[in-house]
């Protein structure tokens, strides 16, 4: 799979998995005060999930190095995940807080560190760095407004599945 192939499955993993609501994947490009572009990352409850996304060993080893994940601190998500084709990542090489999930054709395997739904406020590892994470909602909203689609936020959601 594609690097591209992969992050939308992480965007669908976040929506179906975790429950996000409202989630960004790697096609929505914004500045960030931190320089972080997450591969895909989705909210919900007032919390933040990252999942970063690696087609290769070497784009795994050269993630260490980037600063907002040498100081865990400057990085968003408050729960983070790599995801990975399977058996290319090992739990024992994971940054101290982070998840694995592996990506088979059909199913997305929860390898270490995904929470359990009663978990997610208790157990979160981290506390995501809010300015980038605003910073994109930000943007997302500004585009909609510069499109003329911002007043569609004050329209009620229909019903599902009827009256």
């Amino acid at each position: 799979m594609t690097h591209a192939e992969l992050c939308i499955r992480a965007d669908k993993w976040l929506r179906n998995a975790i429950g996000c609501g409202v989630t960004f994947n790697d096609r929505f490009q914004a500045a960030t005060h931190n320089g972080e572009q997450p591969d895909a990352i989705g909210w919900r409850d007032g919390l933040s999930f990252l999942v970063e996304v690696k087609v290769s060993r070497a784009d795994f080893l050269a993630d260490r190095k980037k600063r907002f994940r040498a100081d865990p601190a400057l990085g968003m998500g408050d729960w983070r995940f790599y995801m990975c084709p399977p058996g290319m990542i090992k739990p024992e090489e994971l940054p101290a807080g982070w998840g694995l999930l592996y990506c088979h054709a059909r199913k997305v395997e929860k390898v270490h560190g995904i929470p359990m739904n009663t978990h997610y406020w208790s157990g979160r590892p981290f506390e995501g760095a809010k300015t980038p994470e605003l910073q994109l909602m930000y943007s997302a909203l500004r585009r909609l407004k510069l499109r003329g689609r911002f007043d569609e936020i004050y329209e009620p959601i229909p019903a599902i599945g009827g009256a």
